[in-house]
């Protein structure tokens, strides 16, 4: 990575951006209304990379358990490990939330995804089935959990 990775809330003004990420990234990307419902409801964030907008996250937390609802990381910037450092900033987020645990759900599919979440300590812990809109039908989506230490 060359330049200082950044974070900051995110904005109305930011929502260009994050679909132009979100629509590459996925099948089934989130929609500018639920980015928009985010903001009023989530805690939401967006990474730098320099100047270069390279990824977003959105999590919620209520009471002391945090739900990852969406990270993403520009497809030409994935790899380089983003996704972690953002990842690390979410959780962070959840802990001054004073959030315990974290769950996220992930496509069965999403093997480097699944990768990402095992590194940073998420175990999985149930699958939903045909919980995801899929090319041609359904995918089931894996349950993740992890403790959140300081």
């Amino acid at each position: 990575m060359g330049d200082a990775v950044t974070f900051r809330r995110m904005t109305a003004g930011d929502l260009d951006a994050v679909l132009k990420i979100e629509y590459a990234a996925f099948s089934h990307p989130w929609t500018r209304g639920i980015f928009q419902d985010s903001l009023n409801s989530y805690d939401c964030w967006v990474m730098f990379e320099g100047e270069q907008q390279v990824g977003h996250g959105v999590i919620n937390v209520i009471i002391d358990e945090a739900h990852l609802l969406n990270i993403t990381v520009k497809v030409e910037s994935q790899g380089r490990g983003l996704g972690l450092l953002l990842l690390e900033r979410l959780m962070q987020r959840a802990l001054e939330l004073k959030a315990g645990e974290c769950f996220l759900e992930v496509r069965a599919s999403n093997q480097s995804a699944y990768r990402l979440y095992e590194r940073y300590g998420f175990n999985e812990v149930g699958r939903r089935r045909d919980y995801y809109p899929a090319v041609g039908g359904r995918e089931d989506a894996l349950v993740m959990a992890c403790t959140l230490l300081d």
